[in-house]
């Protein structure tokens, strides 16, 4: 029988049971390798602040003075959002202690959550998205391969409003333009199903029709599954799409800052403000919960009230009371 970092007689109680909670999120709650990373790290860190203070190295012992003295002892220098995910860190560890019978209740669930502010998504106006979207057929000194790639890949990323991860991990048998869907890997590898509308579908269809070029100079390798590929035939990286739409970005739109999750919000505004519903756009976008969806609902408004602000006569009339009427 293998033996699991969990079993290993010479960690301390501590280690065993974070170790055993990286595994359950790795293969129970299949959850990415950036999350697992992050909760690990937090909770090592609670490790090394109980081992300095000679405080039990066993999270059934570990009561609710030493997380609140652990997370008082990173509060200097650290923002409320960083303080607010290492909370969210223990809350997860002890649901899952408390899950597998190792603790009778959580001394987390007394812990509060720091107040943060969430900042409201980057989005494109329609016409600076048009002009992103119309850079490389614009562009007449990069490769047609390229170019072609890089139009199919700004509509799915706009159009579907795809992760980058999710763009990113595509491959051509994701990919069915004969029902103009493509089935991506979201979070938690969970699957859905994306719509492809005709102008994705045109650019994705001219891309293909060029892809086979994209291969090694020398050894004509090339990735075989990869919906994307590099200059050279290999798998598109998401650091590479990153790169591809802040250039798009500048070049169609002035816009430097522009990254791919800017496009998703873009896509989620668009849809909101053309009158989409939002548990549509929830499933579209493979959101788990619908408070997260509704962030555009923020952005509308804030659209609708400077519209407001420029055009209705009350508006304007509030500015001047001279001009208002006399009722």
């Amino acid at each position: 029988m293998k033996t699991t970092a969990s079993d290993d007689p010479q960690l301390d109680e501590l280690a065993q049971q974070i170790a055993g909670f990286e595994a359950y999120l790795r293969t129970e709650r299949r959850a990415s390798p950036r999350t697992i990373e992050a909760y690990g790290r937090d909770l090592r860190e609670l490790r090394a602040f109980a081992q300095k203070k000679t405080l039990t190295l066993d999270a059934r012992r570990l009561g609710v003075p030493a997380l609140r003295g652990w997370l008082a002892s990173i509060f200097e220098g650290r923002s409320p959002q960083t303080l607010a995910r290492k909370t969210a860190s223990l809350r997860a560890f002890y649901r899952f202690l408390l899950k597998r019978g190792v603790v009778r209740e959580s001394p987390a669930a007394a812990l509060r959550t720091p107040r943060t502010k969430r900042p409201l998504p980057t989005f494109l106006t329609v016409e600076d998205a048009f002009r992103v979207m119309d850079a490389p057929a614009a562009d007449g000194r990069g490769q047609e391969p390229l170019r072609l790639r890089d139009a199919a890949m700004l509509e799915l990323l706009y159009g579907a409003g795809v992760r980058v991860s999710e763009l990113a991990g595509l491959t051509l048998a994701q990919t069915d333009l004969a029902s103009r869907t493509a089935r991506v890997l979201g979070k938690g590898n969970k699957e859905r199903l994306v719509p492809l509308g005709a102008q994705c579908l045109a650019a994705l269809h001219a891309y293909l029709a060029v892809r086979p070029l994209l291969r090694h100079p020398r050894t004509e390798a090339q990735a075989p599954d990869a919906l994307f590929l590099g200059r050279h035939g290999t798998h598109l990286t998401v650091r590479q799409v990153q790169n591809l739409v802040r250039e798009w970005g500048t070049k169609g739109a002035g816009r430097t800052d522009l990254h791919p999750h800017a496009l998703r919000h873009t896509c989620a505004t668009h849809l909101l403000d053309a009158g989409a519903d939002l548990r549509g756009i929830q499933e579209l976008l493979g959101h788990a919960s619908l408070s997260t969806t509704q962030r555009y609902t923020h952005v509308s408004i804030d659209q609708l009230m400077a519209v407001y602000d420029r055009a209705h006569p009350l508006a304007k009339a509030s500015s001047d009371p001279d001009k208002r009427r006399d009722d």
